[in-house]
């Protein structure tokens, strides 16, 4: 009895980070025909964070691809098969593949229909005249005149119901002019296009929406803000970047100062969990960062430990790193706290969602400059505004005061930090 044994290997889609549900084929580095080895990059794949190389471990001649560039599929799903040339492969395949997601298409409604204008109506010709030429001849009741003369009303438009035509009183009283003969303006109806145009959402949106959503709605927010004097911080910042091989900006002070006050304040360096709440004994602060497709976080670890120039390069790092959509695993992954900045454009302040799994956020509004009393006195000083998100469930409202109360005297007072 001849058995045919098949050598081809399937090649599924692994998960290239913790919270990956499914992938995109953003490039395929083979074709079909093409040999590869184990540890060549077959594909670049999208996640939910970054954009990653996906090796394959496999040897042989690419047989089948089961997506097209842009695809979406699972984790674990059959993107590739390899194995000897002319090799029967249907049987790894099961079921036939799903049917690929359509791609961004603009749609455009149909033209709004405009209504016709109405066909002009003849305009009902007011009646004759019966007036001659002097009122004599005029048939109508001297009282219907006095009232003709004291409404305006010219008396030889009015159609009497009296006797033979004769203008009365009642005649007067609800006569309507008639209708200008001249033409109607004809009123101008807007017309135009509706259009619009859709996008399939991307992993990193997919991610961002179901965890933002998911924290927002099962931990119970609370807000605290504070306004903090930054005159002190801005001269030193200034200062130190006279000397410093790294330009030190007001995030990376931030960082620094929060960093300082989690460990004077262990209770917001904390995580629920359901049945345990965990504190952390070190400091990984997350940066949120704006990308074209969304948000990414990565964290500067051990933040507490580093000095100032050591967090301003790893954040410029990680920005250049997360614009070109090069952040690994590892550099997202781990954060204790959070830190949300819009100061760059000029937001006052606003309220972050927690980042999971942390008990709080911080978002830092812009530094400005404002008029205050100092030292008694009215003086023009700049502050900045900070709102800590809190998860009630781990964090109270001292404990998050008390949190804020000590970043403000970091941040009042900088060489604190390096003490």
């Amino acid at each position: 009895m001849q058995v045919n044994t098949i050598m081809a290997e399937v090649v599924r889609l692994p998960k290239m980070s913790d919270t990956m549900t499914e992938g995109v084929i953003v490039k395929w580095n083979y074709k079909v025909g093409d040999s590869v080895k184990s540890g060549d990059i077959l594909a670049e794949v999208e996640t939910d964070k970054a954009t990653m190389d996906m090796e394959v471990y496999a040897k042989g001649t690419i047989l089948h691809l089961a997506l097209n560039e842009g695809d979406a599929t699972p984790v674990d799903s059959i993107i590739a098969v390899v194995g000897n040339p002319g090799e029967d492969f249907q049987s790894l395949l099961g079921s036939a593949p799903a049917a690929p997601a359509p791609a961004a298409a603009v749609v455009e409604a149909a033209p709004v229909a405009t209504p016709a204008a109405p066909a002009a109506q003849t305009a009902t010709p007011a009646p004759a005249p019966v007036a001659s030429s002097n009122d004599e001849r005029l048939k109508a009741s001297p009282l219907a005149k006095k009232l003709a003369e004291e409404k305006g009303i010219d008396i030889n438009q009015i159609q009497g119901s009296g006797e033979n035509g004769r203008i009365v009183k009642k005649d007067i009283e609800t006569f309507t002019p008639a209708a200008s003969s001249k033409a109607t303006a004809t009123v101008a109806v807007a017309s135009g296009t509706e259009s619009f145009h859709e996008v399939n959402v991307s992993q990193m949106r997919k991610t961002i929406a179901a965890r933002l959503g998911e924290s927002k709605f099962s931990a119970p927010h609370f807000y605290l803000t504070l306004e903090i004097n930054m005159d002190k911080a801005t001269q030193a910042r200034e200062q130190m970047n006279t000397v410093s091989d790294v330009k030190i900006s007001m995030n990376d002070l931030v960082i620094k100062a929060a960093a300082a006050a989690l460990r004077k304040n262990p209770n917001i360096n904390s995580s629920w969990l359901g049945t345990k709440i965990r504190y952390n004994h070190h400091i990984h602060i997350g940066v949120a960062m704006a990308v074209e497709d969304g948000l990414l976080v990565p964290v500067v670890r051990f933040a507490d430990n580093k000095s100032l120039s050591q967090i301003s390069s790893e954040v410029k790092e990680y920005g250049k790193k997360a614009k070109e959509k090069k952040l690994q695993p590892q550099d997202w992954t781990g954060n204790t706290f959070t830190i949300s900045n819009l100061g760059m454009f000029g937001i006052d302040e606003f309220t972050a969602i927690i980042n999971p799994p942390d008990a709080c956020i911080l978002a830092v509004g812009t530094v400005k400059d404002t008029v205050g009393v100092v030292n008694g006195e009215i003086k023009p000083v700049k502050t900045m505004k900070v709102t800590l998100s809190c998860d009630h469930r781990v964090v109270d409202g001292a404990m998050g005061a008390q949190f804020l109360k000590t970043l403000k005297e970091f941040l009042e007072e900088p060489y604190r930090l390096l003490v």
